[in-house]
């Protein structure tokens, strides 16, 4: 199977359009028709659905997109390895990272890490901790900077935050020093969408006090979390805020429950070798901060 096709059906199968598929490969509608008839001839299995001409993933398509990815993957990670022994100062990293690492951890690492390799290139993407595991399990990505550890991947924490309550100022906990969780079990609550890690560890704190939450709004980001905190939403669990980054409107309250952390780690593949580059950079990361497994 060609990679070039193999690389046309896995746009086919995201997009599930041959129109859109093939304006975004820049190539013809029937080029692109013939290349996922000789995919389904081999394979011999049809691996969509037609449905009122449109087309759908159907089981067998979703296990060949799965192995698509993977190859493609391993076929880039091949030619950057190879281009790396000829020039080991060069490639690409791709990095995937949790939202709220994006605004200090990430670009301090990058910075840092440019000053000693400045010719390695950077594939950034950022998304929810989901998102990066499939990355991860796709090829998409390299490593990881995610919460809380993924199983079945190669780790090394980095460092650990503490959870705090954020409430409106003037609310009726907000002159506390510190606030057990329950306390806050009648508020309604801005959390997360379900999938993002910070979401999966406030779901579990909140089962830890005995607490069923109203969550009034699911949000993507802490910012706007603390934002809609901040304009008498409902209370959040948030990061404590480096102070320059604190929401002016919210009081952010210590949480009494020791589970009440998280742990930001570095994650990669256990069954893939490290392209040079990355391999490179986790060990600048892994040597530059400390050691919290």
């Amino acid at each position: 199977m060609h990679t070039d096709e193999l690389s046309w059906f896995v746009v086919l199968a995201e997009t599930e359009h041959v129109t859109d598929a093939a304006t975004e490969l820049g190539i013809s509608q029937p080029t692109l028709s013939r290349a996922l008839a000789r995919i389904e001839e081999q394979v011999g299995v049809p691996l969509f659905d037609r449905v009122n001409r449109r087309l759908r993933l159907n089981g067998y398509g979703e296990i060949l997109l799965e192995h698509a990815r993977r190859s493609i993957a391993e076929m880039r990670s091949a030619t950057e390895r190879i281009a790396a022994l000829r020039d080991p100062d060069s490639g690409t990293v791709r990095l995937a990272f949790l939202h709220s690492q994006a605004s200090w951890f990430v670009p301090d690492l990058l910075r840092r890490f440019r000053a000693e390799a400045p010719r390695v290139q950077f594939g950034l993407v950022q998304g929810a901790a989901h998102e990066i595991v499939e990355r991860l399990a796709g090829g998409q990505a390299d490593l990881a900077i995610t919460s809380p550890r993924p199983e079945g991947y190669r780790w090394r924490g980095l460092y650990i935050e503490r959870l705090c309550l954020a409430v409106p100022r003037g609310h009726r906990l907000a002159s506390r020093n510190r606030v057990k969780l329950a306390d806050a079990g009648n508020e309604p609550f801005v959390a997360l969408a379900p999938g993002f890690g910070l979401r999966q560890l406030t779901d579990e704190l909140c089962a830890e006090a005995d607490i069923d939450p109203d969550v009034v709004f699911e949000a993507m980001e802490i910012p706007t979390m603390e934002g809609l905190v901040a304009a008498g939403f409902g209370v959040a669990v948030v990061p404590v805020p480096r102070p320059e980054r604190a929401e002016p409107g919210a009081v952010y309250l210590p949480l009494s429950q020791a589970s009440a952390k998280r742990q930001l780690g570095l994650a990669w593949s256990a069954d893939r070798s490290l392209p040079p580059a990355a391999e490179r950079f986790a060990d600048f990361v892994i040597r530059t901060t400390h050691d919290v497994d």
